[in-house]
């Protein structure tokens, strides 16, 4: 089996501005994701995570700099595109006038399905949100859990090979969250290209295979959570700093010296000690995001 490393790109960005007027929501932004990758996007407000994704996925075009997504242009080839992707955004883009059915039933003519297979793949989504028995209910009863499964559902039915999740589970109960992960991780097993947004960094350290953080439209780290705690704190990946003085490395030595095995465990920051240690801990409360 290749390594990660060895896939090819789904995404490659160089470059990337998006200004307006004087300010620049993304501000020469590179970046990489490979085939198969869940990709974490976490950034304070205003750091240009959702004006990344927008351009990414056709709804928005960049002032300049290089943008290919599954080997094609998102402005020169929007509709071709847009066949191959999905995207949940933030907002909830559902009628709520239509039951569950109905709902998917027009996304998934959006997306080209029809007859037998449309059928299929909307029986097939309502089961994977978990609401095969509310099928047939307005979504303006649904909980707020209940629409955003669906929302999610609805980006999925025409099988993407690349999936935009931006902040898929604000403000949905636990329950719903849970099953939302399901949902990435069967997303996941099938092959498919995730780039994920969220604010709640547990998700991320659940999720996502590797991380990249943005701040002022900029890429300021990327890695593995491992590599990034490691950069956070200092130390190296070929072994632990102490800072405890020179007897703990006596004590070590006689230890050793002894035959007695000793292992060194390393106090690496957790991520949101690493996210506030890249970014800075003033508050941000920019509408930008």
């Amino acid at each position: 089996m290749s390594s990660p490393e060895d896939r090819p790109l789904a995404v490659r960005v160089e470059g990337l501005v998006k200004a307006y007027g004087a300010a620049r929501a993304v501000d020469g932004l590179s970046l990489a994701v490979r085939r198969g990758e869940c990709l974490g996007l976490l950034g304070p407000n205003g750091a240009g995570k959702t004006t990344t994704i927008r351009i990414l996925s056709t709804l928005a075009a960049p002032t300049s700099g290089r943008v290919e997504v599954l080997g094609l242009d998102p402005g020169r080839d929007a509709a071709r595109l847009r066949a191959r992707i999905g995207v949940v955004p933030q907002e909830i883009a559902l009628y709520e006038g239509l039951t569950g059915a109905e709902n998917l039933e027009f996304f998934g003519r959006l997306h080209g399905l029809s007859g037998a297979r449309l059928a299929e793949r909307v029986a097939a989504a309502l089961g994977d949100a978990g609401l095969a028995d509310r099928a047939g209910d307005r979504v303006a009863v649904y909980s707020g859990g209940m629409q955003r499964r669906l929302n999610l559902v609805a980006a999925l039915l025409h099988e993407p090979d690349l999936v935009f999740l931006d902040e898929p589970t604000v403000g949905i109960d636990p329950q719903s969250r849970h099953h939302v992960f399901a949902l990435v991780d069967r997303l996941r097993a099938r092959g498919a290209t995730i780039v994920y947004t969220t604010h709640l960094l547990g998700e991320v350290e659940r999720l996502c295979d590797r991380i990249v953080i943005l701040d002022h439209g900029r890429v300021i780290a990327e890695g593995t959570l491992d590599e990034l705690r490691r950069r956070a704190s200092g130390v190296s990946g070929r072994g632990a700093r102490l800072d405890a003085g020179a007897r703990v490395g006596e004590a070590l030595g006689v230890l050793r010296a002894a035959g007695i095995e000793v292992r060194v465990e390393e106090d690496l920051p957790g991520l949101e000690d690493v996210f506030l240690t890249l970014t800075g801990r003033a508050l941000r409360d920019e509408d930008g995001a």
